[in-house]
């Protein structure tokens, strides 16, 4: 979860800090920190509860702070309340604000979890060591002084055997009294980017935080440790040798992790749609075919499959949901779709033909990273989908699938969901093409179609005046159900999610033959009811359930494709998409579902792109 930013150079390191935090905050904000020497003077730390602008305040935008080697961290509580004494870095010394300038021999930050916390704090206790706060980094902090002092051998040896120590995730960055101008990290399962210029060198937990200043990066590998200098870094291992690492170059540009003058990130996330998935399509559609060369997988390979595991979370998931349909239609090869946090515990029954494939924007889900990590124990063939090049998800899997999303800031999806749509839909094509379940015809209709999609999206977009105006008429509402049948089933999932997580209003999804089962008795005068309908031969059905919603007090909003104007005399507001091939539905109908998420969120007065106990990346189980 948390947001981690280093920096060692030239240059004065909080306010680079501070600057590569406020494009990390996403990650968490609820308590905010910066450790910062200077030469070899004693490390000053500051820390603030609440929002990083903050601890911005408290250090004059870090121009208080004089120093050019710093950390940097904004949190997400995990062990110990949002608070000043529980925000990072933390120190191994005793001061007991942990804040001020300390002579500790190590100050760190860290993201992740310390499942053996409990353990080692015990362990530390013993050998006379004082906690001021609740979590589990200044456990870690004080476990690596420990080693320090007792084997005198310097950092590399301290942090393994630390690092053989502890059990769980971490990102971790730590800076040693006795080693000024010099950043040391090490990592297990949680993201960690390194990056380096011209005398300079950053690290981050993502890579927004460090696109204004260089786009040369290193991806540090799981259970290494790395040593940071002015535009240099060494990488060791776990037996202290030392390793070599190829750099590369990040492909996104510092103006796509810009608001770009929309007052939300968001709303510019929801604009960028009609590129990206245009982009996307792009990569894999060559010369009106599609092209799965990119990600490895063979005509023989595709034929031999009889089982297809998507395994994500949230609304990755929701785009399993869709391409679920999509494929089983298409190609004919069953689908299962797992919650990853479902799949990795449950002892999942898999054919040795199977393929799983995983979804994640980040590349770094904890529970997806550890359900890829179980098929590829199982020796099944993976397939992941992510966002990020370089991300663990992606290093690991098999095959890979690059969407083209760029950055995603806003902590609610919109554009990396869509572009994963986009994957979904090439590989079901490609899928039932080789599998002989898609005539030539119409495969190159289906692309053709494909390729229309990035200008309906616009044309949803510059009609989104209509779902303002709604959205601002239901901005107080308790409840509100999204209904809908096969595919509109797992567009109305992803919509209730865009609505509960940013406006905070209570939403769920239903199979819209479920309602009788039990949920129609939660149907009271004046409930928002929005019922989906983009697929034909289940549009009569649908509205039969959305009419007995209005028997029982329910106001009604349709969303269906333009030529259904019957259901104007059921629904009480109706927004309209355009027509496509009904596989693709899910890309437009998802767009006015995330605009009236937002706007029923502006409405409110809400943080749109900072919604409450949310952070963007789950990195910790």
């Amino acid at each position: 979860m948390c947001g981690i930013v280093g920096y060692v150079g030239g240059s004065q390191a909080a306010p680079i800090l501070l600057d590569g935090l406020s494009k990390l905050e996403y990650r968490g904000y609820d308590s905010a920190g910066l450790a910062v020497r200077d030469d070899k003077a004693p490390v000053r730390v500051v820390k603030a509860k609440g929002r990083l602008k903050i601890l911005s305040e408290k250090t004059d935008g870090g121009k208080a702070i004089k120093g050019t080697c710093g950390i940097g961290h904004t949190r997400w509580a995990t062990h110990g309340e949002p608070s000043e004494l529980n925000a990072h870095p933390h120190i191994s010394g005793k001061n007991p604000e942990g804040k001020g300038v300390d002579d500790s021999n190590v100050v760190g930050v860290h993201n992740g979890i310390i499942e053996n916390y409990v353990e080692l704090k015990e362990k530390l206790l013993r050998h006379d060591y004082e906690f001021y706060s609740e979590t589990d980094t200044e456990v870690v902090v004080k476990l690596v002084d420990y080693y320090l002092n007792k084997y005198k051998l310097g950092p590399i040896d301290a942090l393994n055997r630390t690092m053989v120590r502890v059990r769980g995730s971490y990102a971790l960055a730590v800076m040693f009294k006795d080693y000024p101008g010099e950043i040391w990290v090490a990592r297990k399962d949680s993201p960690m980017i390194i990056g380096v210029g011209k005398n300079e060198s950053y690290l981050a937990s993502d890579v927004p935080a460090i696109l204004k200043y260089t786009k040369k990066v290193y991806y540090i590998g799981n259970l290494e440790i790395a040593k940071l200098t002015p535009g240099n870094v060494n990488f060791y291992n776990l037996d202290g040798d030392e390793i070599k690492k190829e750099i590369s170059e990040i492909e996104w540009d510092a103006e796509t992790a810009e608001k770009g003058g929309f007052e939300h990130f968001m709303m510019k996330e929801i604009h960028e749609q009609p590129k990206v998935v245009g982009d996307t399509i792009a990569s894999v559609v060559k010369d009106g075919k599609i092209s799965l060369e990119g990600i490895e997988l063979s005509d023989d390979e595709i034929k031999s499959l009889d089982q297809i595991n998507i395994v994500a979370c949230g609304s990755a998931y929701h785009v399993g949901m869709a391409a679920k349909y999509v494929i089983e239609d298409l190609a004919r090869i069953q689908v299962n779709v797992d919650l990853a946090s479902e799949f990795r515990y449950r002892n999942p029954l898999l054919s040795d033909k199977a393929l799983v494939i995983v979804i994640s924007q980040s590349g770094e889900t904890a529970d997806t990273l550890a359900a890829l990590r179980l098929a590829k124990e199982r020796k099944i063939k993976t397939l992941a989908i992510v966002n990020v090049v370089g991300s663990s998800i992606a290093r690991e899997a098999d095959n890979t699938f690059y969407t083209l999303a760029g950055p995603e800031i806003s902590v609610a999806t919109t554009k990396a969901y869509s572009t994963q749509l986009i994957a979904c839909y090439a590989i079901a094509m490609q899928f039932a093409k080789v599998r002989g379940h898609l005539k030539e015809a119409a495969y190159k209709d289906m692309i053709k179609e494909l390729q229309t999609l990035p200008q309906k999206i616009t044309k949803i977009l510059e009609d989104k005046e209509r779902i303002q105006w709604f959205a601002s008429k239901y901005s107080h509402a308790h409840d509100i159900f999204f209904i809908g049948r096969g595919l509109d089933y797992a567009i109305c999932l992803e919509g209730s999610l865009k609505m509960k997580e940013i406006s905070y209003i209570h939403s769920e999804a239903y199979a819209a033959g479920e309602l009788k089962h039990g949920t129609i008795s939660l149907i009271e005068d004046n409930t928002l009811v929005i019922g989906v309908i983009t697929q034909n031969s289940l549009y009569e059905k649908t509205v039969s359930n959305m009419v007995e919603c209005k028997a029982r007090g329910a106001y009604l909003m349709g969303l269906t494709s333009y030529g259904n104007y019957m259901i104007e005399d059921v629904a009480n507001f109706v927004a309209y998409i355009p027509k496509t091939d009904e596989h693709f539905a899910t890309s437009l109908a998802v767009i006015p579902l995330q605009l009236m998420g937002y706007y029923i969120s502006v409405a409110k007065g809400l943080d749109v792109d900072k919604p409450r106990n949310l952070a963007k990346s789950v990195t910790v189980e």
